[in-house]
């Protein structure tokens, strides 16, 4: 387990992102595709049972032996709760209520995070405009790692610590990187977040506390759902940024797999990408795709082209608000 990554650098490019080009040729040549757009009747209605369904695994797990309960946050609550970022994913697309009801959404979102135990919604929200304006942009896409992620990371034992540590990163990352003034709605979702923590500790004690923030920060850690976090961007083929998963996990996480979709026509939801490359089929079908998340982490640790370094960079001549 010892060798180090080959790579020293990210894969700088000066082309513009591939999506906004192909949007516009598909569009043209499939105007339909503009009736997948909009909200998805079902989304807010999916979330809130999966919201109900953490609450009533919080009353199961309170009288667990600890050990019990660690299992049950990585194996049942992890996948939820990663399944439930993704979820807050697309509703950041405001498809929960469509682009007219933006403060419904974002209150939605808060909504959805309740069950992941800390603040994210709305942070999320602000910063992933920014990943499909200026995907892979210098000091702007705060999905990229930074230079001392790609330097410190290089062999198999540091990967397996830095995807351990993916929580962290992506929490202190955007402070480093491309921060921004916190915002009103920001202090909303804590105070929100908080207070339905503090509620479940009042009701059930400690355990489903720890039952809901240890299944998030596991499952975004080595889980095999997290996968996607490397597989939507890393670069598995030279001259790729965004690649597509097509397996079973789809159904668990809203179709996010569906990731060169999603980036060609973000304002489509999750349910309806599928049949974006049905209709599209030859933009696509060409395309190089992931078929197992497992596999992704898998040949990220052990592969020596890839790790943090692996990822397309671009400069954007854009005037950042100070």
């Amino acid at each position: 387990m010892g060798n180090r990554v080959t790579r020293d650098d990210f894969e700088w490019v000066y082309t513009d992102q591939p999506h906004t080009e192909r949007r516009k040729e598909i569009l043209a040549k499939y105007p339909e595709i503009k009736k997948l757009m909009g909200p998805d009747p079902q989304l807010k209605w999916v979330v809130s049972l999966m919201v109900l369904t953490q609450l009533v695994a919080c009353y199961l797990v309170k009288d667990l032996p600890w050990k019990w309960v660690f299992f049950w946050a990585y194996a049942f609550g992890g996948c939820l709760n990663h399944s439930m970022t993704l979820a807050i994913h697309d509703i950041s697309h405001n498809v929960a209520f469509g682009n007219k009801k933006t403060k419904w959404n974002r209150l939605f979102g808060m909504f959805a995070n309740l069950p992941i135990g800390v603040p994210y919604a709305t942070s999320f929200k602000k910063y992933h405009v920014d990943h499909h304006r200026y995907l892979a942009g210098d000091g702007l896409d705060v999905d990229i790692p930074t230079a001392f992620e790609g330097r410190f990371f290089h062999s198999p034992a540091r990967k397996i610590l830095w995807l351990f540590l993916q929580p962290v990163f992506y929490v202190l990352r955007p402070l480093y990187v491309n921060p921004k003034p916190f915002t009103a709605l920001e202090v909303t979702n804590f105070a929100v977040q908080l207070a339905y923590d503090l509620l479940i500790y009042s009701l059930w004690g400690p355990k489903p506390v720890f039952y809901m923030i240890a299944g998030s920060t596991l499952a975004m850690g080595i889980h095999p759902i997290s996968g996607h976090f490397i597989a939507e961007h890393y670069m598995y083929l030279k001259g790729y940024d965004t690649f597509s998963y097509y397996g079973p996990l789809n159904w668990l996480t809203f179709n996010v797999g569906y990731h060169m979709e999603h980036h060609d026509f973000p304002s489509i939801p999750g349910s309806k990408l599928p049949l974006v490359k049905k209709i599209a089929a030859e933009y696509y079908d060409h395309l190089p795709y992931h078929t197992s998340w497992v596999c992704v982490l898998w040949d990220f640790v052990f592969c020596d082209s890839l790790g943090p370094f692996a990822r397309v960079k671009r400069k954007y001549k854009v005037a950042k608000v100070e």
